[in-house]
């Protein structure tokens, strides 16, 4: 298995078994980048010592904020989130990164699948973490909002 370095693997489709040991073989990976790679400080923690919750929802926030902004071609707000689950703790040190797909589009809105995963500061292995769909609407200089353009 390849180690892939603040990247993750999406989209990976078995194109074939192989007879000789009953493993899926893969003839391709998308790998996509994070939006925003952090390090969780002791000033992130929560009182019981883990990282609090609030602080890896902001950082989901900045990330799917920065990619609407992107895709809207200027200021967007945030609208709604959805589903948040957290799967595990984020540790002090902990580099976090944090992926924002988009999913869907309407006149003013967007919506992002948005992800969080950890990676300890002496290993390779990246875990989820947190997941949701944040919802955005691009708006205007009046805070109203505004038609997507085309993209």
């Amino acid at each position: 298995m390849a180690r892939l370095l603040g990247h993750i693997p999406v989209n990976a489709q078995p194109t074939r078994m192989d007879s000789s040991s009953d493993q899926k073989c893969f003839s391709k990976i998308e790998v996509r980048e994070a939006v925003i790679r952090t390090i969780a400080m002791p000033s992130d923690t929560n009182p019981a010592g883990d990282i609090f919750g609030g602080w890896l929802m902001a950082q989901m926030d900045l990330a799917a904020g920065n990619a609407a902004a992107r895709r809207a071609r200027g200021r967007c707000v945030t609208v709604a989130v959805d589903g948040m689950v957290f799967h595990t703790p984020v540790h002090i040190g902990d580099e976090v990164s944090v992926y924002a797909d988009l999913i869907s589009t309407g006149r003013t809105s967007m919506k992002f699948q948005v992800e969080a995963w950890r990676r300890s500061r002496d290993g390779d292995e990246q875990i989820k973490v947190t997941e949701a769909v944040f919802t955005f609407v691009a708006i205007d200089s009046g805070s109203r909002p505004r038609p997507l353009p085309p993209g």
